[in-house]
């Protein structure tokens, strides 16, 4: 077996071409983070603006700058897993190549995703034209892992028309995957409370699509109207030129029942964003969120990095033994540190 290069942009022409050992490697190499995993990001980055330099866009097409982004949140026990599962077999059967991250709880032993939900996602895993990857949570919060961002950027600069990102069910915090998402599906299952419940958990802000799943079971009529009626209330979504109404579409995952209108929905959506510009729009707030993420992130690591020295170590024990306050101790914590990046 011929041994992957470890060049970024070679890695990413090899996955381009179809290579999934590629692929995974890429991915591999951009969830364990540090240089080589900038370096790796970074490379796609480069291509998407390449080839959204080079194409022009029509109305209705796949944004050259990275694949379009699909996330699928809810709460435990809502199959989405399911769904997600008829869903690509769909998106498929339509000509599209998908790739899908699905969010795992970490492991509490090993730290690696648990793969419960590639294990769901049943024969269709194995279709030609989908992808599928697994990545652990890590303990971090709202639902996603640390490097979904950057997974989503190298899927992108692959060919990939659509990624579809499923998070872990961890019901009321798993609203930041609108910071990840071009659409971002949220499923309910029948029964499932009422106005100030769905207020309350931030969903009915974050829903660009409503999905009552399972909708064989009592309920599911009564459901779909409680979802209206609070659309009816909110009054949709402020895209500027013209709202969007989110629709809200009955599905039953095990069977594939409904899930062609919420692949026309998802099209629909995307339609929708071209034509008032709402695509632009939320890809700019993305690029501005993920530079405040990568300069949080590299600052506090360089403030791990100082508390690690004996200066810093010192800084601690003063803080341990009460004769320094955290407060101002973290004031010289960064001024020592800004001192630092000016010398350097």
């Amino acid at each position: 077996m011929a041994t992957l290069p470890t060049d970024p942009e070679q890695l990413l022409d090899l996955a381009d071409a179809g290579d999934r050992r590629a692929l995974a490697r890429a991915l591999s190499v951009v969830e364990r983070g540090g240089a080589a995993g900038s370096a790796l990001v970074r490379a796609g980055w480069s291509r998407a603006r390449h080839h959204r330099a080079q194409q022009d866009r029509e109305p209705g097409d796949r944004a050259p700058d990275r694949a379009l982004t699909v996330g699928i949140t809810g709460a435990p026990g809502a199959g989405k897993s399911t769904l997600n599962a008829t869903l690509c077999a769909e998106l498929l059967a339509r000509g599209r190549s998908v790739a899908v991250l699905a969010i795992d709880p970490s492991s509490p032993f090993s730290g690696g995703a648990i793969l419960g939900d590639r294990v769901r996602m049943g024969d269709v895993a194995g279709a030609d034209g989908l992808y599928i990857r697994s990545m652990a949570t890590r303990g971090h919060l709202g639902g996603l892992t640390g490097a979904t961002n950057d997974a989503i950027a190298v899927l992108g600069a692959t060919g990939r028309d659509l990624v579809i990102v499923e998070t872990v069910g961890v019901g009321q915090v798993e609203t930041d995957i609108v910071d990840s998402a071009d659409t971002t599906v949220v499923v309910v299952n029948p029964g499932w409370g009422d106005a100030i419940q769905a207020n309350k958990a931030g969903l009915m802000e974050i829903a660009d699509i409503f999905v009552v799943n399972k909708a064989d079971r009592d309920g599911a009529r009564d459901t779909v109207t409680d979802l209206e009626s609070m659309l009816n209330l909110s009054g949709g979504h402020d895209d500027g030129p013209a709202q969007w109404r989110p629709p809200v579409v009955s599905t039953v995952g095990t069977t594939g029942e409904g899930v062609a209108e919420l692949a026309d929905a998802l099209e629909a959506h995307v339609a929708h964003q071209h034509a008032t510009g709402e695509l632009d729009r939320r890809r700019s707030a993305q690029r501005s969120q993920r530079l405040r993420e990568v300069a949080v992130a590299r600052v506090g690591r360089a403030l791990d990095d100082l508390l690690a020295t004996g200066w810093g170590g010192a800084l601690r024990a003063e803080v341990e033994e009460a004769h320094t306050d955290p407060w101002a101790a973290a004031s010289r914590l960064i001024e020592r540190l800004a001192q630092q990046l000016t010398d350097d």
